[in-house]
């Protein structure tokens, strides 16, 4: 058996700082869990442009091809705002995301305990939430033709289309139909079928995919009021299918329910390669804070709790997925925080590395 494969892609800002706790914790499973895994890194965002002119070379999206997942930090930063949108940062995280055809981005949303009053809504509204959105990332308005900004009369016009094929819809939906069976099996897809034809089309393809799932309950909600049922009951939801535009706007809203971006993992997943696994691609939903780069000031938890994902989803290691997302709770209900998770006048937050720590020193304690 050959050991399991990750490329790292620390990227930018506080990515190379976030990663380096992932680190630890892939050594502690090497050390106290008996699997190895081979680790190689590599560039992308604008530490990518910095060295090759482009945000991702070609012998780093070789290498994401071959590797059983890719961990990726964040890309972006204010040095790279007047590059042209071709060779932005950005650009390499979404050719990542189209050339391993990573069409089912999943992004959970859940609120520990230990942080619920830090979210923006009434405690009682989110203690427990536990949403999983489905976010269909390959197709629709950011990636349909003709695209583009083209004179027209006397002023100009920006083009987007929103362009969506029944088999695009279809496989992310059964992916979300399969979360679903392993969750509470309710599943609820959003679309703005009255006003859009491809909602239409999108609202005719998951029902026709439902009736393959009988155990899932099925619902169906137009976008805008999902945002709204997201702030006034989020508990209502279990799993959430909805497209490229409308889930990179949602799962935003119910990020911010859970009380901070620095806690939120996602994970990208594409069609079974030739030993049974996805591609995948795994990342931290906050972006690079320049602002606080190398001052170690940075949430890992994010970061860590998307390797969780990886564990769960690309390597069939569900187990030490759940130790370690017990492990970070252990540590925010005993109090260890980074500043972003602070909220008291007078208490010291701990640095990022000193985070980490605590969550190996937690991750010992559960053995």
């Amino acid at each position: 058996m050959t050991n399991p494969s990750l490329l790292i892609l620390p990227g930018d800002g506080i990515g190379p700082e976030v990663m380096a706790e992932v680190r630890k914790i892939i050594g502690w499973i090497g050390d106290k869990r008996g699997v190895t895994f081979d680790v190689s890194e590599d560039l992308v965002g604008g530490a990518a442009y910095d060295k090759h002119g482009v945000p991702l070379a070609d012998q780093t999206m070789a290498k994401a091809q071959e590797v059983d997942a890719v961990l990726l930090g964040a890309v972006g930063g204010p040095k790279y705002d007047e590059l042209d949108f071709s060779v932005k940062p950005e650009r390499g995280l979404l050719r990542l995301r189209k050339e391993m055809d990573l069409y089912s981005n999943l992004r959970p949303a859940q609120c520990f305990d230990a942080l619920a009053d830090f979210s923006s809504l009434k405690k009682d509204i989110v203690s427990g939430l536990d949403i999983m959105i489905v976010r269909e990332l390959t197709s629709g308005v950011y990636f349909g033709e003709p695209r583009g900004i083209f004179e027209e009369g006397n002023e100009r016009v920006g083009i987007n289309t929103q362009r969506y094929t029944e088999s695009e819809i279809e496989r992310g939906a059964r992916s979300a139909f399969e979360l679903a069976m392993k969750r509470d099996k309710r599943l609820c897809s959003m679309e703005k079928a009255n006003v859009m034809e491809s909602g239409i089309l999108w609202r005719e393809v998951v029902t026709r995919v439902g009736k393959e799932y009988p155990e899932v309950a099925l619902s169906h909600m137009y976008a805008d009021n999902g945002a709204m049922q997201l702030v006034r009951a989020p508990k209502q939801f279990d799993v959430i299918y909805t497209d490229n535009l409308f889930g990179d706007i949602l799962s935003d809203c119910a990020a911010m329910l859970t009380g901070s971006l620095g806690m939120l993992p996602s994970a990208s997943l594409g069609a079974p390669m030739a030993n049974g696994r996805p591609k995948a691609l795994y990342e931290p939903v906050h972006g690079s804070a320049p602002d606080i780069a190398g001052e170690g000031k940075a949430n890992p938890c994010a970061c860590i709790l998307s390797f969780a994902m990886a564990l769960r989803y690309s390597f069939d290691m569900g187990e030490e997925a759940t130790r370690l997302e017990t492990a970070v709770e252990k540590v925010l209900a005993d109090g260890i925080r980074t500043g972003d998770l602070l909220n008291d006048e007078g208490v010291t937050p701990v640095s990022t590395s000193a985070m980490g720590d605590a969550i190996i020193t937690a991750l010992d304690a559960s053995l």
